[in-house]
């Protein structure tokens, strides 16, 4: 259940402590998250997308067929009721049952992620706490946008300052200006790292030199900075960050895990080579088309896409086309 802003508050430092034993299990405390007690989000990570029935209910029994054909592929873990989950537009009700189904599928050696982000504070507070029991290892939290003017750095520090200090599990950020309008400034960025229950961030913006600024002036803190699209994931692994999660692994999970390795092990001319064939594919099942465009490539490789929900509409024949061409050209289809 849910827990208010003002019931929670005096219970911060114990609620810091907490991590999660198996599904089924109480929880258990433990030593707080810190410099040398941080889960590690090194690798890739799909943001999953929901599917639905043709009547845009959440169809679980295809949610877990398409976890069972992500089980061979080695991710580091899952992202659930992220941007391509159409989070925006489930319930907080159902936004908990998604996470939970996943859970019980997913190996405990695999991470999940999972959105709690919210317009206001206190919510986010209530459906990261919510999450955390629904079986999250971490928090996804996205920049709150609907009143952009006022989301100044100082109130966004506040504001995942008060998030983290209630969360029983760490908390990512998460900058995603395309879809906020709101970039999470990178003094904000560099202040936030330095809270004990502050992980990382998943920028999706591109600016590879922010990037880089953010590694550079984190990496005393143990901060980890995640790539948020396959377009710029090699220039952001050359500047130290620690992985990504990228749309395209849902379609093209196991390419990513590839470029992952070669990455680290310092192959760079044949990670270069791959990653020149996935931007073609990434810009069109992101920015060129989006969520239906993801999820009508996820049908060309084994996976159910299925629709969106409204107001998302599907896309049109000579769209089709073009998304599949874009696969086509760099060899894929």
């Amino acid at each position: 259940m849910a827990l208010s802003t003002r019931l929670i508050s005096p219970l911060r430092p114990v609620l810091a402590a907490l991590r999660w034993a198996a599904p089924g299990q109480r929880r258990v405390l433990s030593t707080p998250q810190g410099p040398g007690h941080t889960l590690d989000l090194g690798g890739i990570f799909p943001p999953l997308a929901t599917p639905f029935s043709p009547m845009q209910e959440v169809d679980y029994a295809r949610l877990e067929g398409n976890l069972s054909r992500y089980a061979s592929i080695p991710f580091r873990g899952l992202v659930v009721m992220g941007s391509n989950g159409e989070y925006p537009y489930l319930a907080p009700q159902e936004r908990l049952e998604v996470v939970s189904c996943v859970r019980r599928a997913l190996p405990r050696d695999r991470l999940l992620l999972a959105g709690s982000g919210c317009e206001s504070t206190r919510a986010t507070i209530q459906l990261t706490v919510s999450m955390a029991e629904a079986g999250a290892d971490a928090v996804l939290v996205v920049t709150p946008c609907y009143y952009r003017g006022a989301m100044t750095g100082a109130a966004l520090v506040q504001h995942y300052t008060e998030v983290a200090d209630a969360s029983p599990i760490p908390v990512v950020l998460y900058s995603v200006p395309a879809n906020t309008g709101v970039d999470l400034p990178l003094e904000a960025v560099v202040t936030l790292a330095q809270h004990p229950n502050i992980l990382g961030i998943k920028d999706s913006g591109g600016d590879i030199t922010r990037i880089g600024l953010m590694v550079q002036k984190t990496q005393e803190q143990n901060f980890q900075v995640l790539a948020g699209s396959a377009g710029f994931l090699l220039a952001s692994y050359a500047l130290g960050a620690s992985g990504g999660i990228c749309a395209l692994a849902n379609v093209l999970g196991a390419p990513l895990c590839q470029l992952d390795r070669l990455c680290r092990e310092g192959h760079w001319q044949e990670a270069r080579k791959l990653q020149h064939r996935l931007i073609e594919p990434n810009t069109a099942v992101t920015r060129r088309f989006g969520i239906p465009g993801l999820k009508k490539a996820m049908e060309w490789f084994g996976y159910y896409g299925g629709p969106c929900r409204a107001p998302l509409a599907p896309l049109s024949p000579p769209q089709v086309e073009e998304l599949r061409g874009a696969f086509t050209a760099n060899g894929w289809l």
